[in-house]
């Protein structure tokens, strides 16, 4: 009547119910058994817990290619799971995920009652529209940073679960951050306005890349750097205390993701020097792709309206965006120095933008 897998079951049952056990599982982990951890100020964390025995992370992943967790005894006859490409500690690790991770658990906020929606009040039509352009653009490529972790996620092996808990805290974030632009565009009177073709271009990149420290590289230091900068100066480019706060909040999850990000370039690099100019390629292309997408009309005129305060004042908006830019490329070069590599000589977009060599290069005395 039953299958051979069902008659098997029935049978052990059957020498349980006689009082026949196996028990062998009880011994199975003596490295592993009297593992004792207190509760720190915030509580009982991963950091707390991933001490001695249980802290041993190999430089190649173990073999068997299943969801075993790291630290207990794993049977011979354990089947993999034949999907784990990525095995080597180097391809995915940084020395600060799991510490991101704790942070990520101890500052999950949500859309719905932490940001202050009463206090949105009737805008200018120019202020509105280029808040939700700017909304707009934030939707496309937020997004994008919960989508890159999700693809790898999959293939990265399960005794570098530090990381691949913190990735998971990454797709939150960024399922939050997408919604969150999305209700202010949605939310006074506006709506979603134009797409950028330049974004894709950026996003396809990323989401493309042949390998998980590409994908990274082009995503937490490029898209998510230049991002963390504008939200870290964002007060100009917030008309209320609605924008004010999403940008805040916003923020602290980049800092997570971007530092996360460098961590990790600067542990693969310190593995592999030998990569280092292959990583330079990669920067260039994602430095000409970020570049256009932030010239492009969609992207640069709305923050240049909301930096002036009005559609009258954009030319000094445009300067105001002007510094935003050498802030960000500022930041950017440090982070890269911060992982190991030297990149200022070797950038192929231009440090500033300002307004001045922008009307010289036009040819306007």
């Amino acid at each position: 009547m039953y299958n051979a897998v069902v008659n098997e079951g029935l049978d052990r049952m059957s020498e349980m119910a006689r009082g026949n056990f196996d028990l062998d599982w009880m011994d199975s982990n003596p490295a592993g058994w009297g593992h004792e951890v207190k509760p720190g100020k915030t509580g009982l964390t991963l950091c707390d817990v991933e001490t001695g025995h249980y802290d041993q992370v190999p430089e190649h992943g173990s073999s068997h290619g299943s969801l075993a967790p790291r630290g207990c005894m794993v049977p011979d006859d354990t089947p993999s799971l034949d999907m784990y490409t990525l095995n080597e500690m180097s391809e995915v690790w940084s020395d600060n995920a799991r510490h991101l991770y704790d942070e990520a658990c101890n500052r999950q906020w949500n859309s719905t009652t932490d940001v202050p929606w009463h206090k949105l009040e009737k805008l200018p039509d120019d202020i509105e529209k280029s808040v939700c352009q700017m909304c707009t653009g934030f939707v496309e490529v937020e997004f994008v940073a919960g989508d890159m972790p999700a693809k790898w996620m999959c293939h990265i092996n399960h005794d570098f679960h530090e990381v691949k808990l913190f990735l998971a805290t990454q797709i939150m974030d960024e399922a939050r951050h997408m919604d969150v632009f999305r209700k202010r565009a949605l939310a006074n009177g506006g709506g979603l306005l134009m797409a950028s073709p330049a974004s894709e271009e950026l996003l396809a990149a990323i989401l493309q890349a042949n390998d998980y420290t590409t994908a990274s590289s082009l995503m937490h230091i490029f898209g998510e750097g230049f991002i963390l900068t504008l939200f870290r100066t964002g007060e100009f480019l917030a008309p209320t205390e609605v924008e004010k706060t999403i940008f805040r909040l916003c923020m602290q999850d980049e800092a997570r993701h971007v530092a996360y990000g460098v961590k990790h370039l600067k542990y693969f690099l310190e593995r592999h020097p030998e990569r280092e100019g292959e990583i330079h390629s990669i920067l260039d292309a994602g430095e000409q792709a970020i570049f256009r997408l932030t010239l492009e009309p969609q992207t640069i005129e709305p923050r240049a309206i909301l930096a002036g305060g009005g559609i009258e004042n954009i030319e000094l908006g445009m300067a105001r965006i002007g510094f935003l830019y050498s802030k960000q490329i500022r930041e950017y070069l440090h982070r890269l120095k911060v992982a190991g590599l030297e990149r200022e000589s070797r950038m192929v977009i231009p440090a500033e933008l300002s307004v001045e060599t922008l009307l010289e290069r036009a040819g306007v005395a």
